[in-house]
């Protein structure tokens, strides 16, 4: 697809020249003025460059591009003037982060050549953000179907756990929002180290040695440790790290962080993480939010009200039987899936993943597990199996476990 060039400006005759000048060489749509542009962004994005006059009214250029750079943060931004005083300069830079200043007159060719170092830039940009955003993400979720074979409790729970926190990421408009996405995936990671039957033990909330409960609350820091020798995942590192860090500044790691100075990915993944909790024990969707609600300053508050209206969106979904061999990605499992000797080989609330699907597949080609299991899927779905077993009016946060109060304790 040909990258696309918005120009904008409050003269229309210097947007006319502008088409009649790079038409032949780039698409180009302009705008007359920073509203117009903005809506262009919205309605007509994505754009690779966008070059913008300095001197408008109502929205001068700085404040257009500080604009463009929230709305559109992987365009390029260039500033045309021909008002030329450092102080100018610094403000677009710094405001707008503009990759190129450029003074009028400006001629055709040197305006070219910067439209097409600012698309070079944009693909630059792009290329790597698929990478980080895909490549990465594909990878990182064929580690956690690896693992779930280790532990299928704990990362069940992070499977349940990163649908609640894309849902909060998006509400909240976070940028880089893989970051959040990939720390709840491998937010269990640690948990590796932990006994089975202690992890059993810390979901049922019952009773936990003194040594169990340091193997657990260790985990996020393990977690953070093998997660920070991979480039470029240092962030989800440290929200990995602080999963378990109050607003009020309590809790792990004890250090002098509170508030905003917690990484805001821990700050909505311990906000997950403590709903996934509060719904383990059997109350309702509202009752855990009212439960969140009355704890005050444990969490950051707009990350809480990003759950009130992710709730109030809910969703309607029934539980269906399914053939292993019809399983489609994206399904959720409603149940616990058992080996002959009760060893629990996929605990309920996962993803079926391709890797997933195989495996079910395979052990029930093996006689080992039964051919059908129960799955939540959207109301109104196509048919996956001829069993229909009940409705829930509820959102997709699927729980089964207990919570131990004392994992919140500092």
């Amino acid at each position: 697809m040909t990258d696309k060039i918005l120009c904008v400006d409050d003269e229309s005759n210097v947007l006319e020249a502008f088409q009649r000048a790079l038409r032949r060489q780039f698409h180009i749509d302009t705008a007359l003025g920073g509203t117009e542009g903005l809506e262009a962004i919205a309605n007509c994005g994505p754009y690779a460059v966008v070059v913008s006059d300095m001197r408008m009214p109502r929205m001068d250029g700085i404040q257009f591009l500080s604009r463009v750079r929230e709305q559109a943060p992987d365009t390029v931004r260039i500033m045309l003037t021909g008002n030329v005083d450092l102080h100018t300069a610094i403000d677009a830079v710094n405001e707008g982060n503009v990759f190129r200043f450029l003074t009028k007159p400006c001629s055709p060719e040197i305006l070219a050549k910067a439209l097409a170092a600012g698309i070079q830039q944009y693909r630059l940009v792009s290329a790597e953000k698929e990478l980080l955003e895909k490549t990465l993400r594909s990878s990182i979720q064929v580690l956690t179907d690896i693992l779930a074979l280790v532990n299928p409790t704990a990362f069940s729970r992070a499977a349940r756990v990163r649908r609640l926190v894309v849902d909060l990421a998006s509400e909240l408009k976070v940028q880089d929002a893989w970051q959040i996405e990939i720390a709840a995936m491998l937010s269990q990671i640690g948990c590796v180290t932990v006994p089975e039957e202690a992890l059993a033990k810390i979901y049922r909330g019952a009773h936990l040695t003194a040594e169990e409960l340091r193997m657990f609350q260790a985990h996020p820091q393990i977690g953070s440790d093998l997660i920070a020798r991979i480039p470029r995942l240092e962030n989800v590192a440290a929200i990995i790290a602080y999963q378990e860090k109050l607003y009020d500044g309590s809790g792990h790691p004890h250090d002098d962080k509170r508030g905003q100075d917690i990484p805001l990915g821990a700050r909505i993944l311990k906000l997950a993480l403590d709903f996934d909790k509060l719904e383990a024990t059997g109350i309702s969707k509202s009752e855990a939010f009212d439960k969140i609600q009355r704890r005050g300053n444990w969490y950051d508050p707009l990350a809480v009200e990003a759950l009130g209206r992710t709730l109030a969106k809910g969703g309607s979904y029934e539980i269906r039987s399914a053939d292993v061999n019809d399983l489609t990605f994206h399904m959720v499992l409603a149940e616990d899936i058992l080996l002959e000797n009760n060893l629990l080989l996929v605990a309920k609330g996962q993803e079926v993943t391709p890797s997933l699907q195989a495996r079910l597949g395979n052990f029930a080609q093996k006689g080992i597990i039964g051919r059908r299991v129960k799955v939540r899927v959207p109301v109104g779905s196509g048919p996956v199996g001829p069993t229909h077993l009940s409705k829930s009016q509820e959102s997709t946060y699927p729980s089964e476990l207990e919570s131990d109060s004392r994992l919140n304790q500092p």
